[in-house]
Order: structure tokens, then sequence, then C-alpha cells
């Protein structure tokens, strides 16, 4: 074992005391279920079922849902393996709560220390593990390998920081990349960092730009749309602070009319959000209060979790929120995934900030699915022709569903690939 992770072992040895007040802290904060804060310890909530098992792992929302297809093939394609997915924030668990498929199991990451991990893994006790973008936790990683399981890292997603950072203990960085029997990077940048390190690079596959149309309850698509009548949609998706005002007083100016649907990233601030545009003189409903959305309403706040397939099919035009930031002096996020949009055959605008979806984006855009506003004032010239002429939005949004599809066939050398580390299929059942 390398130095320094000889001292990244010891000092998590020391720590882990800590750990159950730590934790409790966490719960008293909102940040941890307190009904479930023993799964952050390894102790399992649920009993193990028999036979071999899978193990899905992301940190937060973007990572695990981006785990569901790949959840949803194992569950088709290999019925006789459980499948576990574990994940790391509250929002992530409510979340997959609502849409993993029948019989996966989901519970909560242990924390990266050694006693933690080892009761994680003695109750579960995986045949593979597969890790979704940078999920680095040497203890929980090595462990895993050291009692035989498979472990893949995929749709692996590294920036130039984290890899400086690994650069300066060469040695670590090369152990734990080396427990890993597949590495499959989600973009050039990442595979060349991941090698720099010492990584097997096996292929690419982006899982996020993977999976189905987001999914939605159809009698409440039927009242809102009931609720909404003739009005033109556009709703702006996965705001991020500041932008909700700026992109208001842009598209304030685009139809008396117009019924504009904001859904925050983060629907914790949507009393601050209401209060604003209220300020502003809006007419708001918020759904969260379950505040009726009528003719009277400028805005609906769609402040709830697992909703976005429903507010998006309400959509003429989406606005990709988390874009905007350059243009209103705020921090980057570095835009949000644009397929979401496009899988439903939604015309889309974002703004430049896309640093995250940079190569998806290029692709919508070059396939006409998708435009760039360069700040919110731009976006009344892009939308308001897409709203006069309902023709024309559709092959927009039929360009970015057609383009969409091409760029999801990641999914199908994921699971090509992962065949070599799983057990052999029992044989099927002659009929």
């Amino acid at each position: 074992m390398s130095p320094a992770l000889f001292l990244y072992r010891l000092a998590t040895r020391l720590l882990e005391p800590l750990a159950p007040r730590l934790l409790d802290a966490r719960v008293k904060q909102g940040k941890e279920d307190a009904a479930r804060v023993d799964e952050r310890l390894g102790v399992a909530g649920l009993k193990r079922p028999a036979g071999d098992l899978v193990w899905l792992h992301g940190v937060s929302v973007g990572e695990t849902l981006s785990l569901l297809p790949l959840a949803e093939r194992f569950v088709r394609e290999r019925p006789d393996l459980t499948v576990l997915v574990t994940s790391g924030t509250l929002t992530s668990a409510t979340l997959l709560a609502r849409r993993l498929p029948p019989g996966v199991i989901h519970q909560f990451a242990p924390v990266d220390t050694p006693g933690a991990v080892a009761a994680f893994l003695d109750h579960w006790q995986p045949t593979l593990g597969v890790f979704v973008e940078s999920e680095l936790w040497p203890n929980l990683i090595l462990a895993a390998r050291a009692r035989g399981a498979n472990l893949a890292l995929v749709s692996a997603r590294i920036t130039d920081r984290t890899a400086a950072g690994w650069a300066r203990v060469p040695g670590a960085a090369r152990r734990l990349l080396g427990a890993f029997a597949l590495i499959l990077p989600q973009d050039d940048p990442s595979a060349a960092r991941l090698e720099g390190l010492g990584a097997r690079i096996d292929g690419q596959v982006n899982l996020k730009l993977s999976g189905a149309p987001l999914p939605h309850d159809r009698a409440a698509f039927t009242a809102l749309s009931a609720a909404i009548g003739e009005r033109p949609v556009v709703v702006a998706a996965s705001t991020h602070d500041g932008e909700e005002l700026a992109l208001v007083r842009a598209l304030d100016a685009l139809a008396d009319r117009l019924c504009l649907i904001l859904v925050p990233r983060h629907p914790e601030r949507s009393a601050a959000i209401a209060a604003a545009l209220t300020r502003e003189g809006f007419k708001i409903a918020g759904r969260a209060s379950g505040q009726p959305l009528d003719s009277r309403t400028d805005i609906y706040l769609a402040d709830t979790l697992g909703e976005m397939g429903l507010f998006l099919r309400l959509a003429d035009v989406v606005v990709m929120g988390g874009s905007f930031s350059a243009a209103l002096e705020k921090p980057p996020v570095g835009g949000h995934n644009p397929l979401e949009p496009a899988r439903l055959g939604k015309p889309a605008v974002t703004g430049p900030d896309v640093s995250n979806w940079s190569a998806i984006t290029r692709t919508l855009v070059e396939a006409g699915g998708l435009a760039v506003a360069r700040s919110p004032a731009d976006l009344p010239a892009i939308i308001a022709p897409l709203l006069a002429d309902p023709v024309a939005a559709r092959a927009m949004g039929d360009r970015g569903r057609r383009a969409a599809a091409e760029a999801g066939a990641g999914l199908d050398r994921l699971w090509a690939a992962l065949q070599s580390l799983l057990p052999p299929a029992p044989p099927r059942k002659r009929r």
C-alpha cells in the first residue's frame, strides 16, 4: 500500500469514533435521514436477498439518476441478480424511491471509514460494483476489491483540479485506479487525465446521454393542461439563484398571456423566489403548497421533486437553467442536461454556460434541436418565432429528439463491456 493510502486509512480509523456525532449533527441540519442515518455507518436497513448482488453507486441526483437505465437493464435481462443502488444525498434518495424499478434496493452509501465500509461489505457482499462519474473513496474501493468484487468505473469524469490533486500522490492514484477491472470515461479530457494518473482506459461512455424520456403523472398533466388553456407555455428548467428574476423580466415582454413555469433546481429556494417575484408584481402559484394555477396566474412555481417530466411535457419551449451564470455575474454552474427536453421533442434554448454538457450541447445545436442565447435579454428574439410558428417549433423538437436518440447508444456498449465481470446467467428454462 502506498504511504498516502496508508496514512488515509490510519486517519479515517482514528477519526471513525467521531462519525456518529458528525452524522447526528447533519441530521439536525436536515442533511441526513434520521430514520436511516445508521446506513451511513454500514448498518443495513434491509435484509440481503440470497444469490449474487450487483451494486451501483453514485453520489447525488445527477449521478444516481444516470444509473437508472442500467438498473432497468439488469432487472430486465438478469432477473437472477439482486440490484443494490447506493447514493449519498437526501434528494437522490427521494427521487430514487419514486423511480427505481420494483425489486431494486436503495441504501445510503457508508462513510469512508474502515469500520463502516467493512460493515457494509459484510452485509451486502457484492459480486460487481459499478461506480459512476468521480467516486474514488479509497477505503470503499480497496476493501471491495480485496473481498473479490469486480469493480467498474463508468461514465468517469475527472476535472483538472482533481487530477492535479491525485498527481501529487501518484502511487495512491495508480493503486486506486488499478482496482477497477473496467474504466470508461465519459469524454476525451477525462480519459486523458485518467491515463495520466496510470489508468487503463477501455473505451468511453456517458450514462447521462442514455435513458428514456422522464416519466410523468398523466392525471396531473391533464389537470394542468386544462388550467393553462390556450396560453403558450415556456418552462424554465433547473434554474439557479439569480436566474429566475432575470428570466421572468426578459420573458415578460414576450406575451401578456404567456404561462411561465419555473422549475428551480433546489426547491427549498421556492419561498425566496416567490417573494422576489411577488414584489415585482407577478401573480405566483406554488405547486408544493397546492396553490391552483388559473387564468390569472403569471408564473407557476414548480417547486416539487421528481416532476420534471410533467412540466417539460407541458412546454411549448424550454429554457435550460444553470446556463446564464456569466451573464448574471454569478458563480458558474455548467448547465443542466439538454437531453431531457430533447427526448420529449421539445424545442429548447440554453445560455452560454454549458461546460458540464459541452459535447452534447454542440451535438444538439448542430442538429438544429437547441438554440443558444448569450443572455436572458436575447431569449425573446429566439422564443417568439417558435411560439408564433408551432410547425417550426415541432420540427426543431423533432431534430432534437433524433439527435438525442443517436447520442444515447452508450448504454449498449456499457452492457456489453460488463458481461465479462458478471457471474454466468442461469440457463433459460425450456417452455
